[in-house]
């Protein structure tokens, strides 16, 4: 199966948008297919505003409406509390808030942009998925990474070298609690970072360091810009450490 053949088989379907590489080209197969397909963008404590602002570029892109959904996620405690199944709830009360408005508007089916490169058994937030009935085309009809983001490219899509990224959450060691605060300076710290022109990056806590990760071809702009980083991060942060084990490009 292609995915032409999924959309001609489920024409109208509700979509998770992030405004990532997946959902991007995901939502443009669907236009190009003729599909009926909505995209929801769920604005939270854990996604920075770029997520958005790209969400918003692309949908404009394809001449598609966005809906927003703003969602209080930490107000849910299992979420707030970090346990090492985080994902599984964030997830869940994620895709069950899409859920609900989609039905509203009257879809049934709802696809979300995990692609075949996705490791399962990495991805807690992956049952939830299957709890709610979630189906990610990408996934059924073999698409990798590395294909998406070469049909993104011939699609003449902007996201198609934007770097994988993964909810500011994940910067905070499981079973430490999750603040409005540790979320935004995490943002704030990464934005300064990427004003510096880097890219694929992270700040990880470490008690209340900032631990710094970039891919390995970008380690000497870091420390060509250390006085300016260090004076930075140390607003938000005790210290700030660089690792040199740096991150695989995604």
């Amino acid at each position: 199966m292609n995915l032409n053949e999924f959309f001609q088989a489920h024409p109208k379907a509700a979509l998770a948008f992030s405004g990532g590489v997946d959902s991007a080209y995901l939502l443009c197969a669907a236009v190009r297919q003729g599909a009926d397909v909505r995209p929801y963008f769920v604005k939270s404590a854990f996604q920075p505003d770029f997520e958005l602002e790209d969400a918003r570029r692309l949908t404009g892109q394809l001449g598609v409406e966005l809906t927003v959904l703003h969602v209080d996620i930490l107000a849910e405690p299992c979420v707030a509390a970090n346990p090492p199944e985080r994902c599984y709830y964030c997830k869940r009360a994620i895709f069950s808030a899409i859920l609900q408005a989609a039905r509203q508007d009257g879809f049934v089916l709802l696809l979300d942009g995990t692609n075949a490169s996705d490791p399962e058994s990495s991805r807690p937030g992956m049952r939830a998925l299957r709890e709610l009935e979630v189906r990610s085309p990408l996934r059924e009809c073999g698409l990798t990474k590395r294909e998406v983001r070469r049909l993104s490219q011939e699609a003449g899509l902007f996201t198609w070298n934007k770097p994988a990224y993964a909810c500011l959450a994940t910067r905070i060691p499981a079973g430490r609690p999750i603040t409005a605060q540790a979320l935004a300076r995490t943002e704030a710290g990464e934005a300064f970072l990427t004003s510096l022109g880097l890219s694929d990056l992270r700040i990880r806590l470490l008690e209340d360091y900032a631990r710094i990760q970039v891919p390995a071809a970008q380690l000497p702009a870091v420390l060509a810009n250390r006085e300016k980083i260090t004076s930075e991060l140390k607003r938000y942060y005790t210290g700030v450490l660089l690792d040199l084990e740096a991150r695989d490009e995604q």
